[in-house]
């Protein structure tokens, strides 16, 4: 009698643990990889959003550095890929 209330508090947590993987981490883990291939796939050219909301146009990739072209005064400014957010 013991051992059946054990078992079912066992499989009550176990239970939660998978609602809470499917429902919060799974999730979770398939966006970051999306961003993940968004920001790789970036090239010299692309319209990007970032941090910030500051919006430009892709003049050159190195590395973790971006620089974006912004504004009609065509300043420059060098931001970490992981800081751009999305691509128009």
């Amino acid at each position: 009698m013991f051992g059946d209330g054990m078992a079912t508090q066992f499989l009550m947590m176990g239970a939660v643990i998978a609602v809470f993987y499917f429902i919060l981490i799974r999730p979770q883990q398939r966006q970051r990889k999306q961003e993940a291939e968004m920001r790789n796939a970036l090239a010299v050219g692309d319209k990007v959003i970032a941090a910030g909301g500051i919006v430009g146009k892709v003049v050159h990739i190195k590395d973790d550095l971006i620089t974006m072209e912004t504004g009609e005064d065509r300043v420059r400014i060098e931001v970490r890929k992981a800081s751009i957010l999305n691509k128009i």
